[in-house]
């Protein structure tokens, strides 16, 4: 006999609280001989309907654990966050005032000047009160906060990055529509949602700084102040996320070079020509020069050497966020697979060099033996 446990309700009778349910509740039973409905009391209905939830929960968390662990067959599973995540034992409650940021690293470069001027078309408002060394991003306000404590600002770095404070979802969703159109080299739409950096912030009383995870701005601060306090944790946020991309692009480049150590180690074979190797080492340098060369990861960057207050900040967001910690990390990745494709360089050079000497030596070969013939014959 199968069974199968279901609580059926009547649609035309609600009911708001067990003492007034009717007694319309049934147990479906399905046998060999048909179905057979037994009338359900308010006691049994609870209780049944308490079994069913535990084992839909503990259904939800065996499926949610299978997805963590295999992914879907045939696509490819994107591995934990890399960032240093904050304690959920340390954060604030949701009953205070807390307000989101947001930051993603959505392509290689934005084009600002057009980007401004296409936000500023769709109701944006340019924050023009920002330091004129800081050239390299665009402030953006709007007045579709998500929270009425604090105004909607959006920060957009040339390299790619934009991070959001305190912007309601629906304007998110438009801003980012709207920046596809500006960005050059644009990532996966997957692994810009995937690889994001979100903190809460508030205000209050002290000094501004980042504590359990949470930035805290003196409410006491001017407008002005409080914008170039908000640049200098979007600039960590900003370096975070574009790592979070190298680190994914450098773990494919791994995963597409992983098979090469076991074959020569076997000694099979190494299917890969010289053209192969040639865009691998291109690969591997074009990564080595966006980490190393072209962004700040390495260096703190010129705009704070005359503001301690925000270089002290970015330090402590960096610190927390674990940059210097990770861009180690990535060098030494990146090393060992300079190493290996220096060797496949140099395994492909011997091999050439070889093809060469025995097609000399095949050259010399047939010219003394017609030389041979001639004398003999």
């Amino acid at each position: 006999m199968y069974r199968l446990n279901c609580s059926t309700l009547a649609l035309q009778t609600p009911f708001k609280d067990q003492r007034n349910c009717p007694a319309i509740l049934h147990h479906c039973i399905l046998q060999k001989g048909g179905p057979r409905f037994q009338v359900l009391t308010p006691l049994n209905f609870i209780s049944k309907t308490w079994s069913f939830q535990v084992r839909l929960q503990s259904t939800t968390a065996a499926t949610n654990i299978v997805l963590k662990q295999g992914g879907m067959s045939g696509k490819r599973t994107f591995k934990g966050p890399r960032t240093k995540q904050p304690s959920r034992a340390s954060q604030p409650s949701l009953e205070e005032d807390l307000m989101q940021c947001i930051a993603y690293a959505t392509a290689d470069q934005y084009h600002l000047p057009t980007l401004c001027h296409d936000l500023i078309a769709h109701g944006f408002s340019e924050i023009k009160e920002f330091p004129r060394d800081a050239s390299n991003v665009l402030v953006m306000g709007t007045d579709n906060s998500a929270k009425p404590y604090d105004s909607g600002t959006i920060f957009f770095f040339r390299e790619g990055s934009v991070v959001f404070w305190n912007v309601e979802d629906k304007t998110m969703k438009t801003t980012m529509k709207i920046l596809e159109q500006h960005e050059i080299q644009p990532y996966e739409v997957a692994l810009v949602y995937w690889e994001n950096e979100e903190i809460n912030y508030t205000v209050g009383e002290g000094h501004s700084k980042l504590r359990h995870g949470v930035f805290l701005f003196n409410e006491e601060l001017d407008y002005e102040q409080v914008i170039l306090e908000k640049f200098a944790f979007s600039n960590a946020l900003s370096l975070s996320v574009k790592l979070a991309i190298w680190e994914v692009t450098l773990d494919s480049f791994v995963e597409s070079i992983q098979s090469i150590p076991e074959m020569l180690k076997s000694g099979q074979r190494v299917k890969l020509s010289r053209a192969d190797v040639m865009q691998k080492i291109g690969e591997l340098f074009s990564l080595r020069h966006c980490i190393n060369l072209s962004s700040d990861l390495l260096i703190t960057p010129d705009f704070y050497w005359d503001r301690e207050d925000l270089e002290l900040l970015y330090d402590k967001t960096c610190q927390f966020l674990n940059i210097n910690r990770r861009v180690k990390v990535v060098n030494e990745k990146l090393q060992h697979c300079t190493e290996l494709t220096d060797l496949m360089r140099n395994h492909l050079s011997e091999k050439h060099s070889l093809r060469l000497e025995w097609m000399i030596v095949v050259l010399i070969t047939i010219e003394v033996m017609f030389e041979l013939a001639r004398v003999i014959f």
